[in-house]
């Protein structure tokens, strides 16, 4: 029964869909709201500028929520914990809707990253609670299913519903959404850490907890590569709007349906992946798909730095490229998450916290050419998918 003290049984499918749609509640609070910036800067009389700190606030809300939360969930179990961020997560993204000027939203937009965080480091860590080695990379591979698809995703929804209900629907929906999730946390999931595996209370064993994954080098090799590999789709996300619209002249509809097909791909490799690691090793296809998205990013850059890249070329290689992430970022997680059983809410915590910390980075790098060049969003892409191989390497070097 949900909230007893039982042992940390598997968990089952809908409770595997809930803590994924939990995951994606960050996901979408950060991109559903893009498309509404426009109307968002008029209706606040303020600047570009000053609205992206909205998006800053939020993503800081995030890493440090990750940090806090998941060493807490250690101590006191992750059901209180995750209701609890799910409970303020509703109450942040009213304000949100209800803010009546900028200084307001970002102040609310922080507590909405701080109280989502839950969602996705709790995740984590319930599935680490409960299952090792292959099934845990199929169940990863769900949680980040949601999670990198909601980002996809997301401005597609968020541009209906600007258009239908103004910026202050966006946030109305995120709203019910959280909501709706809180009710599934509610009824479906359980406690998965008893008390026996709870760790002491205290400012310095939290510490302790932390520095205990941060020594282990599989680990921080492993959570590199997830890292790396995430801000690679971030780097596509924030900034391939204004590349295939601005620069290749993609109508909104034409963009919708390019942005559409990438998540179908996503979609598609992801649940390939869950199939795939009954019967073939998580590293092995991690080390494939790594092989592939750099293969597809180095064709990608190449041709955007001689100035050869066509509109189709460029859509097949988006298509490719947010494909191959699919056979990367769940086996990664799986793979980090096995190095730390022991302290999974710590690992969850300092595993997300880097997560969106180098999207964080790899967004404004990612938009910062002219006129909609694709070169720095390529460059950030290569960049990105550098550090996810060399990281890959060094897992193989890592003997701890």
């Amino acid at each position: 029964m949900p909230g007893t003290d039982a042992s940390a049984a598997r968990l089952a499918t809908p409770q595997l869909l809930t803590l994924a749609l939990l995951a994606a509640i960050s996901p979408l609070a950060t991109a559903m709201y893009l498309p509404a910036m426009p109307a968002m800067a008029v209706e606040l009389a303020t600047d570009a500028q000053t609205l992206q700190l909205t998006l800053t606030a939020f993503m800081v809300g995030l890493a440090a929520g990750q940090v806090v939360l998941g060493p807490l969930s250690d101590r006191v179990g992750r059901r209180p914990v995750l209701l609890a961020g799910a409970g303020v997560c509703v109450v942040a993204s009213a304000a949100c809707a209800l803010a009546p000027g900028i200084e307001i939203l970002i102040a609310a937009r922080l507590v909405q990253g701080v109280a989502g965080a839950a969602g996705i480091v709790l995740g984590r860590a319930m599935v680490a609670d409960t299952v090792r080695g292959k099934p845990a990379a199929r169940a990863f591979s769900l949680l980040m299913t949601m999670g990198a698809i909601a980002p996809v995703v997301a401005p597609l929804l968020g541009g209906i519903l600007t258009q239908a209900t103004g910026w202050r629907g966006v946030f109305t929906a995120l709203t019910g959404f959280a909501a709706l999730m809180l009710l599934g946390a509610l009824v479906l999931l359980p406690e998965t850490l008893p008390s026996t595996r709870r760790r002491a209370a205290g400012g310095g064993e939290t510490m302790r907890r932390l520095w205990t994954v941060v020594r282990r080098p599989r680990f921080i090799a492993y959570t590199a590569v997830l890292v790396f590999a995430y801000a690679t789709l971030i780097a596509y996300v924030s900034a391939s709007p204004f590349v295939l619209q601005e620069g290749f002249g993609l109508a909104p509809g034409a963009f919708s349906l390019a942005f559409a097909a990438n998540a179908v791909g996503l979609t598609l490799a992801s649940f390939a992946n869950a199939r795939l690691v009954r019967i073939v090793a998580p590293r092995r296809i991690l080390a494939i798909g790594l092989v592939g998205e750099a293969s597809v990013v180095l064709v990608l850059v190449g041709t955007a730095l001689i100035g050869s890249l066509t509109t189709p070329l460029l859509l097949a290689l988006l298509w490719m490229s947010v494909t191959c992430l699919g056979f990367i970022m769940g086996n990664a997680t799986a793979l980090a998450m096995d190095q730390a059983t022991r302290e999974a809410g710590s690992a969850s915590a300092l595993l997300g916290a880097a997560q969106f910390g180098l999207a964080a980075l790899a967004a404004p790098a990612a938009n910062s050419g002219a006129g909609g060049s694709p070169v720095a969003m390529a460059v950030t892409m290569a960049v990105c998918v550098s550090g996810a191989v060399i990281a890959f390497v060094a897992t193989r070097l890592s003997r701890v």
